[in-house]
Protein backbone atom coordinates (compact mmCIF):
# COMPACT_ATOMS: atom_id res chain seq x y z
CA UNK A 1 0.00 0.00 0.00
CA UNK A 2 2.93 2.24 0.81
CA UNK A 3 4.56 1.66 -2.88
CA UNK A 4 1.37 2.56 -3.92
CA UNK A 5 0.99 5.92 -2.08
CA UNK A 6 4.57 6.48 -3.07
CA UNK A 7 4.55 5.93 -6.92
CA UNK A 8 1.11 7.82 -7.00
CA UNK A 9 2.53 10.53 -5.50
CA UNK A 10 5.83 10.66 -7.79
CA UNK A 11 3.27 10.45 -10.67
CA UNK A 12 1.89 13.63 -9.15
CA UNK A 13 4.61 15.42 -9.29
CA UNK A 14 5.94 15.11 -12.40
CA UNK A 15 2.50 15.76 -13.82
CA UNK A 16 2.88 19.47 -11.80
CA UNK A 17 6.25 19.75 -12.85
CA UNK A 18 5.33 19.43 -16.53
CA UNK A 19 7.67 16.63 -17.78
CA UNK A 20 5.58 13.69 -17.30
CA UNK A 21 6.31 11.47 -20.85
CA UNK A 22 3.74 11.67 -23.33
CA UNK A 23 3.45 9.10 -25.89
CA UNK A 24 3.46 9.61 -29.89
CA UNK A 25 0.49 8.32 -31.29
CA UNK A 26 0.91 8.00 -35.59
CA UNK A 27 -3.38 7.52 -35.70
CA UNK A 28 -2.73 11.09 -37.07
CA UNK A 29 -5.12 12.27 -40.46
CA UNK A 30 -5.22 10.93 -42.81
CA UNK A 31 -4.44 7.38 -40.74
CA UNK A 32 -1.41 5.73 -43.32
CA UNK A 33 -2.60 2.59 -45.64
CA UNK A 34 -0.46 0.60 -43.05
CA UNK A 35 0.87 1.10 -39.50
CA UNK A 36 2.06 -1.34 -36.86
CA UNK A 37 2.94 -0.27 -33.85
CA UNK A 38 5.23 -1.65 -31.16
CA UNK A 39 5.03 -2.22 -27.00
CA UNK A 40 8.12 -0.64 -27.33
CA UNK A 41 9.51 3.28 -26.95
CA UNK A 42 12.35 5.34 -27.73
CA UNK A 43 12.74 8.89 -25.83
CA UNK A 44 12.99 11.66 -28.66
CA UNK A 45 15.20 13.04 -26.67
CA UNK A 46 17.70 10.53 -27.25
CA UNK A 47 17.62 12.50 -30.90
CA UNK A 48 20.57 14.45 -31.16
CA UNK A 49 20.95 14.95 -35.34
CA UNK A 50 18.95 14.95 -38.86
CA UNK A 51 20.78 13.25 -41.19
CA UNK A 52 20.20 13.15 -45.30
CA UNK A 53 21.04 12.37 -48.63
CA UNK A 54 23.60 15.15 -50.32
CA UNK A 55 20.45 16.51 -52.20
CA UNK A 56 19.23 19.86 -52.11
CA UNK A 57 15.53 19.19 -51.69
CA UNK A 58 16.52 16.20 -49.13
CA UNK A 59 18.26 18.97 -46.98
CA UNK A 60 15.21 21.31 -47.36
CA UNK A 61 13.23 18.76 -45.97
CA UNK A 62 15.88 18.59 -43.30
CA UNK A 63 15.43 22.09 -42.54
CA UNK A 64 11.77 21.92 -42.05
CA UNK A 65 11.97 18.63 -39.65
CA UNK A 66 14.28 20.44 -37.61
CA UNK A 67 11.66 23.28 -37.55
CA UNK A 68 9.09 20.82 -36.71
CA UNK A 69 11.37 19.55 -33.87
CA UNK A 70 12.20 22.70 -32.15
CA UNK A 71 9.81 22.89 -29.29
CA UNK A 72 10.46 19.23 -28.19
CA UNK A 73 14.21 20.26 -27.99
CA UNK A 74 13.94 23.23 -26.04
CA UNK A 75 13.31 25.94 -29.10
CA UNK A 76 16.40 24.52 -30.73
CA UNK A 77 17.26 22.63 -33.88
CA UNK A 78 18.60 19.88 -34.04
CA UNK A 79 21.96 19.66 -36.08
CA UNK A 80 22.00 18.62 -39.72
CA UNK A 81 24.17 16.47 -41.12
CA UNK A 82 24.59 15.72 -44.51
CA UNK A 83 26.04 11.94 -45.18
CA UNK A 84 25.06 9.01 -47.51
CA UNK A 85 25.03 6.04 -44.41
CA UNK A 86 25.07 7.46 -40.82
CA UNK A 87 27.39 5.77 -38.44
CA UNK A 88 25.42 5.89 -35.45
CA UNK A 89 22.00 6.14 -36.31
CA UNK A 90 20.61 5.34 -33.06
CA UNK A 91 20.75 9.22 -32.22
CA UNK A 92 19.49 10.36 -35.68
CA UNK A 93 16.40 11.06 -37.66
CA UNK A 94 17.17 9.60 -40.92
CA UNK A 95 15.74 10.92 -44.24
CA UNK A 96 16.66 8.69 -47.24
CA UNK A 97 15.93 8.33 -50.50
CA UNK A 98 14.95 4.36 -51.54
CA UNK A 99 14.49 3.52 -55.39
CA UNK A 100 12.96 0.64 -54.49
CA UNK A 101 9.70 2.04 -53.31
CA UNK A 102 7.30 2.54 -56.42
CA UNK A 103 5.31 5.67 -56.14
CA UNK A 104 6.54 9.17 -56.07
CA UNK A 105 4.62 9.91 -52.93
CA UNK A 106 4.86 7.05 -50.86
CA UNK A 107 7.10 6.53 -47.80
CA UNK A 108 8.25 4.62 -45.13
CA UNK A 109 8.58 5.44 -41.38
CA UNK A 110 10.45 3.10 -39.21
CA UNK A 111 11.06 4.05 -35.50
CA UNK A 112 13.42 0.98 -33.42
CA UNK A 113 16.04 0.25 -31.84
CA UNK A 114 18.55 1.81 -34.65
CA UNK A 115 16.36 5.52 -34.55
CA UNK A 116 14.21 6.98 -36.50
CA UNK A 117 14.19 6.48 -40.66
CA UNK A 118 12.64 7.89 -43.18
CA UNK A 119 12.23 6.74 -46.84
CA UNK A 120 10.94 7.96 -49.95
CA UNK A 121 11.42 6.88 -53.49
CA UNK A 122 11.55 10.82 -53.97
CA UNK A 123 11.96 13.30 -51.50
CA UNK A 124 8.30 14.63 -51.96
CA UNK A 125 7.59 11.01 -50.88
CA UNK A 126 10.17 11.98 -47.72
CA UNK A 127 8.39 15.38 -47.02
CA UNK A 128 4.65 13.35 -46.32
CA UNK A 129 6.64 10.99 -43.96
CA UNK A 130 7.92 14.23 -42.01
CA UNK A 131 4.41 15.19 -41.96
CA UNK A 132 3.03 12.34 -40.34
CA UNK A 133 5.81 12.06 -37.32
CA UNK A 134 4.91 16.02 -36.89
CA UNK A 135 1.58 14.97 -36.03
CA UNK A 136 2.05 11.92 -34.27
CA UNK A 137 3.95 13.53 -31.73
CA UNK A 138 1.89 15.15 -28.54
CA UNK A 139 1.68 19.17 -28.86
CA UNK A 140 3.13 20.84 -25.79
CA UNK A 141 5.01 18.04 -24.67
CA UNK A 142 8.92 18.37 -23.16
CA UNK A 143 9.25 14.38 -22.46
CA UNK A 144 8.34 12.09 -25.23
CA UNK A 145 8.28 8.41 -26.10
CA UNK A 146 8.07 7.45 -29.60
CA UNK A 147 6.77 3.80 -29.77
CA UNK A 148 8.18 1.86 -32.66
CA UNK A 149 6.49 1.31 -35.48
CA UNK A 150 6.58 0.66 -39.44
CA UNK A 151 4.30 2.22 -41.29
CA UNK A 152 3.90 1.97 -45.29
CA UNK A 153 1.89 5.05 -46.80
CA UNK A 154 0.71 6.60 -50.25
CA UNK A 155 -1.95 8.32 -51.33
CA UNK A 156 -5.22 7.27 -53.41
CA UNK A 157 -5.38 10.22 -55.46
CA UNK A 158 -2.43 11.80 -57.72
CA UNK A 159 -4.61 15.49 -57.14
CA UNK A 160 -5.66 16.48 -53.92
CA UNK A 161 -6.72 20.12 -54.23
CA UNK A 162 -7.55 23.21 -52.23
CA UNK A 163 -9.18 26.25 -53.90
CA UNK A 164 -8.93 29.59 -52.82
CA UNK A 165 -11.13 32.53 -54.52
CA UNK A 166 -8.97 35.99 -54.31
CA UNK A 167 -11.43 37.62 -56.64
CA UNK A 168 -14.58 38.39 -54.27
CA UNK A 169 -12.24 39.15 -51.00
CA UNK A 170 -8.02 39.44 -51.46
CA UNK A 171 -6.14 38.25 -49.36
CA UNK A 172 -2.27 39.30 -48.94
CA UNK A 173 0.21 36.83 -49.31
CA UNK A 174 1.30 36.09 -46.11
CA UNK A 175 -2.54 34.78 -45.75
CA UNK A 176 -1.99 32.53 -49.07
CA UNK A 177 1.43 31.48 -47.71
CA UNK A 178 -0.59 30.21 -44.63
CA UNK A 179 -3.09 28.27 -46.18
CA UNK A 180 -0.47 26.68 -48.19
CA UNK A 181 0.60 25.42 -44.61
CA UNK A 182 -3.04 24.20 -44.04
CA UNK A 183 -2.56 22.37 -47.02
CA UNK A 184 0.73 21.00 -46.17
CA UNK A 185 -0.50 19.74 -42.40
CA UNK A 186 -3.53 17.74 -44.81
CA UNK A 187 -0.82 15.99 -47.08
CA UNK A 188 -2.35 17.89 -50.09
CA UNK A 189 -0.43 18.85 -53.33
CA UNK A 190 -2.47 21.30 -55.54
CA UNK A 191 -3.37 25.28 -54.51
CA UNK A 192 -6.05 26.28 -57.14
CA UNK A 193 -5.61 30.03 -56.68
CA UNK A 194 -8.86 31.54 -58.19
CA UNK A 195 -7.41 34.97 -59.45
CA UNK A 196 -10.11 36.97 -61.30
CA UNK A 197 -13.37 37.50 -61.29
CA UNK A 198 -16.00 40.32 -62.36
CA UNK A 199 -15.35 41.95 -58.49
CA UNK A 200 -11.71 41.93 -58.69
CA UNK A 201 -8.47 41.19 -61.50
CA UNK A 202 -5.66 40.26 -58.67
CA UNK A 203 -2.88 39.58 -61.32
CA UNK A 204 -0.19 42.07 -62.68
CA UNK A 205 -0.10 42.01 -66.26
CA UNK A 206 2.49 44.28 -68.08
CA UNK A 207 1.09 44.25 -71.26
CA UNK A 208 -2.35 45.36 -70.00
CA UNK A 209 -1.80 47.79 -66.95
CA UNK A 210 -5.74 49.12 -67.19
CA UNK A 211 -6.51 45.18 -65.44
CA UNK A 212 -5.07 46.30 -62.18
CA UNK A 213 -5.00 50.12 -62.32
CA UNK A 214 -8.79 49.53 -62.70
CA UNK A 215 -9.79 46.33 -62.49
CA UNK A 216 -8.28 45.25 -59.15
CA UNK A 217 -10.55 47.72 -57.37
CA UNK A 218 -14.36 48.08 -57.09
CA UNK A 219 -16.00 51.38 -55.73
CA UNK A 220 -18.29 50.41 -53.49
CA UNK A 221 -19.42 46.55 -52.46
CA UNK A 222 -23.11 45.56 -51.86
CA UNK A 223 -23.97 44.85 -47.99
CA UNK A 224 -25.66 41.89 -46.93
CA UNK A 225 -26.98 39.03 -49.38
CA UNK A 226 -27.58 41.66 -52.62
CA UNK A 227 -29.77 44.14 -50.72
CA UNK A 228 -28.90 47.39 -52.96
CA UNK A 229 -27.59 48.35 -49.82
CA UNK A 230 -23.45 49.22 -50.45
CA UNK A 231 -20.11 50.43 -48.78
CA UNK A 232 -18.74 52.99 -50.72
CA UNK A 233 -15.42 52.21 -49.98
CA UNK A 234 -13.28 51.39 -52.54
CA UNK A 235 -11.97 47.89 -52.30
CA UNK A 236 -9.08 45.50 -53.72
CA UNK A 237 -5.47 44.36 -54.59
CA UNK A 238 -3.50 42.58 -57.03
CA UNK A 239 -0.07 40.69 -56.75
CA UNK A 240 2.38 41.54 -58.63
CA UNK A 241 4.61 39.27 -60.86
CA UNK A 242 7.36 39.06 -57.89
CA UNK A 243 4.44 38.37 -55.10
CA UNK A 244 2.99 35.74 -57.25
CA UNK A 245 6.53 33.89 -58.18
CA UNK A 246 6.99 33.83 -54.13
CA UNK A 247 4.11 31.96 -53.65
CA UNK A 248 4.74 29.72 -56.17
CA UNK A 249 8.19 29.04 -54.79
CA UNK A 250 6.91 28.57 -51.33
CA UNK A 251 4.44 26.09 -52.60
CA UNK A 252 7.24 24.30 -54.87
CA UNK A 253 9.38 24.12 -51.85
CA UNK A 254 6.29 22.40 -49.89
CA UNK A 255 5.54 20.07 -52.84
CA UNK A 256 2.39 21.65 -53.88
CA UNK A 257 1.93 22.66 -57.73
CA UNK A 258 -0.11 25.90 -57.98
CA UNK A 259 -2.37 26.15 -60.72
CA UNK A 260 -3.77 29.18 -61.73
CA UNK A 261 -7.25 30.53 -62.77
CA UNK A 262 -8.02 32.96 -65.44
CA UNK A 263 -11.96 32.62 -65.58
CA UNK A 264 -13.26 32.58 -69.23
CA UNK A 265 -15.56 34.26 -71.27
CA UNK A 266 -17.84 34.59 -68.22
CA UNK A 267 -16.90 36.35 -64.73
CA UNK A 268 -14.92 39.18 -66.65
CA UNK A 269 -16.24 42.18 -65.77
CA UNK A 270 -13.46 43.37 -63.80
CA UNK A 271 -11.32 42.99 -67.12
CA UNK A 272 -14.28 45.04 -69.07
CA UNK A 273 -14.05 47.57 -67.30
CA UNK A 274 -10.25 48.24 -67.55
CA UNK A 275 -11.10 47.55 -71.13
CA UNK A 276 -14.42 47.82 -72.42
CA UNK A 277 -13.55 47.10 -76.42
CA UNK A 278 -13.62 43.55 -75.23
CA UNK A 279 -17.43 43.31 -74.73
CA UNK A 280 -20.22 43.02 -76.81
CA UNK A 281 -21.67 45.96 -76.15
CA UNK A 282 -18.49 48.47 -75.47
CA UNK A 283 -20.08 49.46 -72.20
CA UNK A 284 -20.26 51.06 -69.88
CA UNK A 285 -19.03 48.70 -67.05
CA UNK A 286 -18.05 48.68 -63.84
CA UNK A 287 -16.20 46.25 -61.43
CA UNK A 288 -19.17 44.38 -59.97
CA UNK A 289 -20.18 45.91 -56.66
CA UNK A 290 -23.15 42.79 -56.12
CA UNK A 291 -22.39 39.15 -55.84
CA UNK A 292 -23.97 36.44 -58.94
CA UNK A 293 -23.43 35.80 -62.31
CA UNK A 294 -23.81 38.66 -64.71
CA UNK A 295 -24.65 39.15 -68.41
CA UNK A 296 -21.45 40.94 -69.36
CA UNK A 297 -19.13 38.42 -70.84
CA UNK A 298 -16.19 38.31 -73.16
CA UNK A 299 -17.23 39.04 -76.75
CA UNK A 300 -16.05 35.77 -78.73
CA UNK A 301 -16.65 37.49 -82.24
CA UNK A 302 -13.62 39.81 -81.88
CA UNK A 303 -10.57 38.81 -83.13
CA UNK A 304 -9.00 41.70 -80.21
CA UNK A 305 -10.91 39.18 -77.62
CA UNK A 306 -7.96 36.37 -78.19
CA UNK A 307 -5.70 38.79 -78.47
CA UNK A 308 -5.81 39.63 -75.54
CA UNK A 309 -6.90 36.32 -73.30
CA UNK A 310 -3.42 35.10 -75.35
CA UNK A 311 -0.96 38.00 -74.16
CA UNK A 312 -2.52 37.87 -70.47
CA UNK A 313 -1.88 33.53 -71.08
CA UNK A 314 1.99 34.26 -72.04
CA UNK A 315 2.45 36.27 -68.79
CA UNK A 316 0.70 34.04 -66.89
CA UNK A 317 2.54 30.67 -67.70
CA UNK A 318 6.05 32.47 -67.39
CA UNK A 319 4.78 33.16 -63.37
CA UNK A 320 3.19 29.47 -63.26
CA UNK A 321 4.85 26.17 -64.40
CA UNK A 322 1.87 23.94 -63.40
CA UNK A 323 1.11 21.58 -66.36
CA UNK A 324 -2.99 22.67 -65.85
CA UNK A 325 -4.08 26.64 -66.38
CA UNK A 326 -7.57 26.64 -65.28
CA UNK A 327 -9.62 28.82 -67.36
CA UNK A 328 -13.25 28.58 -66.00
CA UNK A 329 -16.03 28.35 -68.44
CA UNK A 330 -18.49 28.40 -65.80
CA UNK A 331 -21.47 30.17 -65.28
CA UNK A 332 -21.65 32.24 -68.63
CA UNK A 333 -24.67 33.64 -69.66
CA UNK A 334 -24.95 33.85 -73.69
CA UNK A 335 -27.48 36.65 -73.26
CA UNK A 336 -25.11 39.00 -75.46
CA UNK A 337 -23.85 36.74 -77.55
CA UNK A 338 -27.03 36.07 -78.81
CA UNK A 339 -27.53 39.71 -80.15
CA UNK A 340 -24.25 41.03 -80.83
CA UNK A 341 -23.72 41.08 -84.47
CA UNK A 342 -20.05 39.94 -84.65
CA UNK A 343 -20.87 36.64 -82.10
CA UNK A 344 -23.62 35.46 -84.69
CA UNK A 345 -21.21 36.81 -87.38
CA UNK A 346 -18.86 34.28 -85.92
CA UNK A 347 -21.92 31.12 -85.43
CA UNK A 348 -22.20 31.55 -88.91
CA UNK A 349 -18.73 31.14 -90.34
CA UNK A 350 -18.29 28.51 -88.21
CA UNK A 351 -21.09 26.56 -89.31
CA UNK A 352 -22.48 26.48 -85.61
CA UNK A 353 -25.98 24.85 -85.71
CA UNK A 354 -28.35 23.90 -83.01
CA UNK A 355 -27.58 20.45 -81.77
CA UNK A 356 -30.27 18.81 -79.85
CA UNK A 357 -30.54 20.74 -76.39
CA UNK A 358 -27.03 22.71 -77.39
CA UNK A 359 -27.79 26.17 -79.13
CA UNK A 360 -25.65 27.67 -81.51
CA UNK A 361 -24.22 30.14 -78.51
CA UNK A 362 -23.41 27.01 -76.53
CA UNK A 363 -21.56 26.06 -79.51
CA UNK A 364 -19.80 28.86 -79.50
CA UNK A 365 -18.21 29.06 -76.01
CA UNK A 366 -17.09 25.35 -77.37
CA UNK A 367 -15.40 27.30 -80.18
CA UNK A 368 -13.88 29.79 -77.89
CA UNK A 369 -12.64 27.05 -75.41
CA UNK A 370 -10.93 24.75 -78.15
CA UNK A 371 -9.15 27.78 -79.44
CA UNK A 372 -8.05 28.85 -76.10
CA UNK A 373 -7.41 25.01 -75.23
CA UNK A 374 -5.13 24.64 -78.54
CA UNK A 375 -3.00 27.81 -77.71
CA UNK A 376 -2.51 26.58 -73.96
CA UNK A 377 -1.65 23.34 -75.51
CA UNK A 378 1.01 24.98 -78.45
CA UNK A 379 2.93 25.66 -74.85
CA UNK A 380 3.12 22.60 -73.50
CA UNK A 381 0.41 22.97 -71.04
CA UNK A 382 -3.59 21.58 -70.41
CA UNK A 383 -6.54 22.49 -69.63
CA UNK A 384 -9.06 22.25 -66.68
CA UNK A 385 -12.36 23.68 -66.91
CA UNK A 386 -15.31 23.48 -64.65
CA UNK A 387 -18.00 21.10 -65.78
CA UNK A 388 -20.56 23.88 -67.88
CA UNK A 389 -17.72 22.83 -70.76
CA UNK A 390 -19.29 19.47 -71.31
CA UNK A 391 -22.01 21.25 -72.78
CA UNK A 392 -19.25 23.04 -75.02
CA UNK A 393 -18.19 20.10 -77.01
CA UNK A 394 -14.43 20.31 -75.31
CA UNK A 395 -12.21 17.83 -76.40
CA UNK A 396 -11.13 15.01 -74.16
CA UNK A 397 -7.87 16.27 -73.49
CA UNK A 398 -9.93 18.87 -71.31
CA UNK A 399 -9.61 18.33 -67.62
CA UNK A 400 -12.95 18.43 -66.07
CA UNK A 401 -13.63 19.90 -62.70
CA UNK A 402 -17.24 18.85 -61.39
CA UNK A 403 -18.88 21.12 -59.04
CA UNK A 404 -22.61 20.94 -59.79
CA UNK A 405 -23.10 18.02 -58.30
CA UNK A 406 -21.22 14.19 -59.15
CA UNK A 407 -22.96 13.54 -61.93
CA UNK A 408 -21.07 15.66 -63.97
CA UNK A 409 -17.83 14.13 -63.32
CA UNK A 410 -19.19 10.53 -63.80
CA UNK A 411 -20.35 11.11 -66.94
CA UNK A 412 -17.33 12.87 -68.00
CA UNK A 413 -15.23 9.87 -66.80
CA UNK A 414 -17.13 8.12 -69.15
CA UNK A 415 -16.57 10.00 -72.18
CA UNK A 416 -12.92 10.06 -71.23
CA UNK A 417 -12.19 12.83 -69.63
CA UNK A 418 -9.96 13.13 -66.49
CA UNK A 419 -11.83 14.37 -63.37
CA UNK A 420 -12.29 16.01 -60.41
CA UNK A 421 -14.36 15.71 -58.16
CA UNK A 422 -15.53 19.26 -56.56
CA UNK A 423 -19.10 18.66 -55.76
CA UNK A 424 -20.85 21.48 -54.17
CA UNK A 425 -23.10 18.76 -51.73
CA UNK A 426 -19.64 17.33 -50.42
CA UNK A 427 -16.62 20.51 -51.09
CA UNK A 428 -18.10 23.71 -51.10
CA UNK A 429 -16.25 24.95 -47.73
CA UNK A 430 -18.32 28.49 -48.00
CA UNK A 431 -21.44 26.41 -46.96
CA UNK A 432 -22.55 26.88 -43.36
CA UNK A 433 -21.17 23.80 -40.94
CA UNK A 434 -23.94 23.92 -39.05
CA UNK A 435 -28.14 23.55 -39.37
CA UNK A 436 -30.21 26.00 -40.86
CA UNK A 437 -31.84 26.25 -37.49
CA UNK A 438 -28.05 28.16 -35.99
CA UNK A 439 -27.71 30.32 -38.82
CA UNK A 440 -26.67 33.52 -37.35
CA UNK A 441 -23.45 34.54 -37.04
CA UNK A 442 -21.69 34.77 -39.58
CA UNK A 443 -23.19 35.71 -42.67
CA UNK A 444 -22.60 33.04 -45.57
CA UNK A 445 -23.99 32.74 -48.61
CA UNK A 446 -26.12 29.61 -46.85
CA UNK A 447 -26.22 25.74 -48.04
CA UNK A 448 -25.57 23.12 -44.81
CA UNK A 449 -22.59 21.02 -45.24
CA UNK A 450 -21.62 18.86 -42.32
CA UNK A 451 -18.44 17.27 -41.27
CA UNK A 452 -19.39 13.94 -42.09
CA UNK A 453 -20.84 14.99 -45.45
CA UNK A 454 -17.55 15.75 -46.39
CA UNK A 455 -15.75 12.64 -44.76
CA UNK A 456 -18.25 9.95 -46.30
CA UNK A 457 -18.45 10.99 -49.94
CA UNK A 458 -17.37 8.69 -52.53
CA UNK A 459 -15.98 10.36 -55.43
CA UNK A 460 -14.84 7.37 -57.67
CA UNK A 461 -18.57 4.65 -56.99
CA UNK A 462 -18.67 1.31 -57.95
CA UNK A 463 -21.30 1.95 -60.57
CA UNK A 464 -18.60 3.66 -62.69
CA UNK A 465 -16.72 1.10 -65.41
CA UNK A 466 -13.10 -0.01 -64.07
CA UNK A 467 -11.88 2.59 -67.06
CA UNK A 468 -14.04 5.84 -66.29
CA UNK A 469 -12.57 5.07 -62.30
CA UNK A 470 -9.34 5.48 -63.91
CA UNK A 471 -9.87 8.81 -64.60
CA UNK A 472 -11.07 10.15 -61.66
CA UNK A 473 -7.73 11.37 -60.71
CA UNK A 474 -8.54 13.39 -57.84
CA UNK A 475 -10.84 15.38 -54.91
CA UNK A 476 -10.44 19.47 -54.51
CA UNK A 477 -12.66 21.57 -51.75
CA UNK A 478 -13.01 24.90 -53.08
CA UNK A 479 -13.37 28.11 -50.91
CA UNK A 480 -15.76 31.27 -52.46
CA UNK A 481 -15.59 34.25 -50.66
CA UNK A 482 -18.40 36.95 -51.29
CA UNK A 483 -18.98 36.99 -47.70
CA UNK A 484 -15.84 36.07 -46.14
CA UNK A 485 -13.39 38.98 -46.21
CA UNK A 486 -11.32 37.93 -43.27
CA UNK A 487 -8.29 35.58 -42.63
CA UNK A 488 -9.64 33.94 -39.54
CA UNK A 489 -13.18 33.40 -41.25
CA UNK A 490 -11.53 31.55 -44.30
CA UNK A 491 -9.75 29.17 -41.92
CA UNK A 492 -12.90 28.71 -39.55
CA UNK A 493 -14.65 27.64 -42.98
CA UNK A 494 -12.10 24.96 -44.19
CA UNK A 495 -11.62 23.87 -40.55
CA UNK A 496 -11.45 21.06 -39.73
CA UNK A 497 -13.54 19.96 -42.83
CA UNK A 498 -10.47 19.82 -44.59
CA UNK A 499 -9.31 17.39 -41.72
CA UNK A 500 -12.32 14.98 -43.71
CA UNK A 501 -11.19 16.05 -47.30
CA UNK A 502 -7.99 15.03 -46.57
CA UNK A 503 -8.87 11.13 -45.65
CA UNK A 504 -11.48 11.24 -48.54
CA UNK A 505 -8.10 12.42 -50.69
CA UNK A 506 -5.31 9.95 -49.46
CA UNK A 507 -7.38 6.77 -47.97
CA UNK A 508 -8.65 4.11 -49.46
CA UNK A 509 -12.57 3.83 -49.35
CA UNK A 510 -12.73 0.39 -47.30
CA UNK A 511 -9.97 1.79 -44.71
CA UNK A 512 -12.32 4.96 -43.79
CA UNK A 513 -14.45 5.46 -40.49
CA UNK A 514 -15.85 8.37 -39.28
CA UNK A 515 -16.02 7.59 -35.60
CA UNK A 516 -12.01 6.70 -35.76
CA UNK A 517 -11.72 9.78 -37.53
CA UNK A 518 -13.54 12.01 -34.89
CA UNK A 519 -10.58 10.84 -32.26
CA UNK A 520 -7.67 11.29 -34.62
CA UNK A 521 -9.17 14.89 -35.72
CA UNK A 522 -9.51 16.37 -32.04
CA UNK A 523 -5.73 15.40 -31.66
CA UNK A 524 -4.90 17.45 -34.73
CA UNK A 525 -7.05 20.47 -33.16
CA UNK A 526 -4.62 20.54 -31.06
CA UNK A 527 -1.98 21.46 -34.18
CA UNK A 528 -4.43 23.94 -34.64
CA UNK A 529 -4.59 25.48 -31.38
CA UNK A 530 -0.17 25.22 -31.36
CA UNK A 531 -0.38 27.16 -34.77
CA UNK A 532 -3.39 30.09 -33.90
CA UNK A 533 -5.59 28.63 -36.64
CA UNK A 534 -9.86 29.11 -35.90
CA UNK A 535 -11.83 26.07 -36.84
CA UNK A 536 -15.71 25.54 -36.27
CA UNK A 537 -15.69 24.00 -33.04
CA UNK A 538 -19.49 23.34 -33.75
CA UNK A 539 -19.05 20.76 -36.29
CA UNK A 540 -18.63 18.36 -34.18
CA UNK A 541 -22.23 18.96 -33.12
CA UNK A 542 -23.86 18.38 -36.76
CA UNK A 543 -22.41 15.22 -37.25
CA UNK A 544 -25.22 12.57 -35.99
CA UNK A 545 -27.82 12.87 -39.16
Amino acid sequence: MKNTFLVLALMALFAISGHAQQSADFNVVPLPQSCVQEDNTMPLSNITRICCDDNEDMKRNAGFLAEYLKPYFKGQALPLVVEKKTKKPADAVQLRLNKKLVGDEEYCLIVGKKGILIEGKTPRGVFYGIQTLRKALPVGAEEVAVPFVRISDCPRFSYRGMHLDVGRHFFDVDFVKQYIDMMVLHNMNTFHWHLTEDQGWRMQVDKYPLLTEVGAWRNRTVIGRNTGLYEYNRYGGFYTKEQMREIVKYAADRYITVIPEIDMPGHMEAALAAYPNLGCTGGPYEVEPNWGVFDEILCAGKEETFTFLEGVLDELMEIFPSEYIHIGGDESPRTRWKSCPLCQKRIKEEGLKQNGKRTPEDLLQGYFTRRIEKYIHQHGRKIIGWDELLECNVEPSATIMSWRGPEGGLAASELGHDVIMSPTSSFYFDYYQTKESEWSHPLLIGGYLPLDKTYNTEPAPDTLSPEAKKHIIGVQANLWTEYIGAPELAEYQVLPRMAALAEVQWMQPEAKNFGAFKVRAKRLMKCYDALGWKYCTEAWRTDAH
